[in-house]
């Protein structure tokens, strides 16, 4: 390990342990150098950085800008070299600096550190230069970043040549990549705004499986107001530290520079270590499943009970996160992910955090009292309750509309529900019920969502029956139903009396459909067609009054 030191008024980082006085001043002394940018490193740099290599036998390395000025020197061992701190640029444009070192002995060529800085730090360049026994610069290595490319390349390695033949073409260079860098991004026409992702899953779960995860995803960020650039997937067992492998997520940061990315979007939860590890290697954004579903709910809360049980779970969530270092945070708080009503409280010490869960907790027992009295009153009027749940954008707002002829919001969106809707339906005889629309269902609900919207799934416990809405038109309409009746299962709703109605034939095939009715006992419709409703009417009324009701309302 290197002795890390960041000398004060100097630009040296690294190990400069050991070393002698007048060493540490001919290294300081680099940054008086007269700027040269037309060449990655000039001829009197490189001959003086190869002698100062050989003296102290450790690698020293140099950073440039793009006016030729040095403004970092770093010292290493004989094997490597580490990388100063260097300051952040725009998510998706290089960094405007080139890393120029020496390697020393039989070291040859650019080894993967020099590309993992390239792809980590979107370096303008990295270059190596051989020191020969004499001290003097022998041959030198360069390589930098490519625009999305056919081949899949992500770099470009030039051949070995020496300082001497190096062409006075760098900036020039540099400049027509930043255009074709730009050219790919409005071609994929990224969020001006921001918001642009690569979604990320890692596992071993079956292929199918997979692709039916990613595609929700792929959802759940439409409905979040992400771009989605690029999707990822690797099969293998997600790592405890980085998730996926070093040398994926070195490709998938390239991809982001070249597409024009600026997050990175997970699916699955990650742990706070893994958000550190991850932000330490990037300065694009990281977020998980999770969030994006906490940031759709902070969009979609309108009603005071929305909001409150939105930043409870916000805080709940983030709660373990306030341990792991600020600059990590404020990536994993800002925009999505991170707005809503808990989003000026999610960087304060625990105790606060806790003491506000602990206020918030009270606030949803009490919203909980209310909604119960509201249930008691149609108890004693004896108004029988039909709870309308099923899996997320399945149909259910669209079935409760047409139903009852009401304007609830129903959008092509994931969540477009967050609280309970009550409305009237009337049947004949003066019969009336009241259906409730409720938040739509998913995979891998996170808990701390369960928990906190708990006074939503309330309502359905007081229901009298159960419409399950499913959308035949989705080819994972089977898991989608298993889910659904899961999650029931968790909340002990499962013996409720339950109608399976199968939205969406307009979409589906008929055949696929009449193979699903059979399966599930299934009333087919279409939410947008009230014409479809009578044998959903009927089978509703019959569960409700019994079949004698059914035989009064034709009479």
């Amino acid at each position: 390990m290197f002795d890390f030191i960041r000398r004060l008024n100097t630009l040296i980082t690294g190990n400069i342990h050991g070393l002698k006085a007048n060493q540490i001043k001919r290294l300081e002394s680099l940054k008086n150098r007269k700027p040269v940018a037309t060449r990655i490193i000039s001829v009197e740099l490189s001959r003086t950085l190869c002698e100062l290599s050989h003296e102290i036998s450790r690698q020293i390395g140099v950073l440039i800008d793009r006016k030729g000025r040095i403004t970092d020197v770093c010292v290493g061992d004989a094997q490597s070299i580490p990388m100063p701190p260097i300051e952040r640029r725009a998510l998706n444009r290089l960094s405007e600096v080139r890393l120029v070192h020496t390697h020393l002995g039989t070291h040859t060529g650019l080894d993967d550190n020099d590309l993992s800085y390239l792809a980590i730090y979107r370096l303008d360049a990295v270059a190596a230069i051989e020191v020969d026994n004499n001290a003097l610069p022998k041959k030198i290595y360069f390589a930098h970043l490519l625009p999305a490319n056919d081949e899949n390349k992500s770099w470009q390695i030039y051949p070995p040549t020496t300082v001497y033949d190096l062409k006075e073409d760098f900036l020039e260079l540099i400049q027509s990549l930043e255009e074709e860098l730009e050219r790919n991004r409005v071609f994929n026409q990224p969020n001006l705004k921001g918001d642009n992702a690569i979604l990320i899953h890692v596992s071993t779960q079956p292929l199918s499986t997979i692709q039916d995860s990613v595609q929700e995803l792929t959802e759940l960020a439409r409905s979040a107001g992400i771009k989605v650039l690029d999707k990822v997937i690797q099969r293998r067992p997600p790592d405890a530290r980085y998730v996926l492998g070093q040398g994926k997520f070195k490709q998938i940061l390239i991809r982001a520079v070249q597409l024009g990315a600026d997050m990175l979007v997970f699916d699955q939860n990650l742990s706070p270590s893994q958000v550190k590890s991850l932000s330490d290697f990037t300065d694009l954004k990281i977020l998980d499943r999770t969030q994006v579903i906490l940031d759709i709910f902070a969009q979609h809360a309108i009603t005071r009970e929305g909001k409150i049980q939105v930043e409870l779970a916000q805080l709940k969530y983030l709660f373990p996160f306030l341990g792991i270092k600020q600059t990590a945070l404020s990536r994993l708080t800002g925009g999505i992910g991170g707005r809503g009503p808990g989003e000026t409280k999610l960087e304060i010490d625990r105790r606060r955090a806790r003491d506000r869960i602990a206020q918030l907790e009270q606030e949803v027992k009490e919203l909980g009292k209310r909604r119960e009295l509201r249930r008691q009153v149609r108890t004693v009027r004896q108004v029988p309750t039909v709870a309308i749940v099923g899996y997320t954008n399945a149909g259910k707002s669209t079935l409760l509309n047409n139903l009852t002829n009401s304007t609830v919001v129903a959008e092509d969106f994931l969540f477009a529900t967050l609280h309970p809707v009550s409305r009237r339906l009337r049947f004949p005889r003066e019969r009336e019920v009241i259906i409730i629309d409720t938040v739509g269902f998913i995979r891998n609900l996170p808990k701390d969502l369960m928990s906190a919207f708990r006074t939503t799934f309330e309502e359905i416990n007081d229901a009298d029956l159960l419409l399950h809405v499913l959308d035949v038109s989705s080819e994972d309409v089977e898991e989608k139903h298993d889910t659904v009746v899961r999650l029931l299962k968790d909340l002990e709703l499962d013996t409720k009396p339950r109608i399976n109605v199968l939205n969406k034939i307009d979409k589906a095939n008929p055949s696929i459909v009449q193979g699903l009715i059979q399966q599930y006992d299934g009333v087919p419709i279409s939410a947008l067609d009230s014409s479809t409703f009578n044998p959903l009417l009927e089978k509703m009324e019959i569960l409700l009054w019994g079949r004698t009701a059914l035989y009064e309302s034709k009479f």
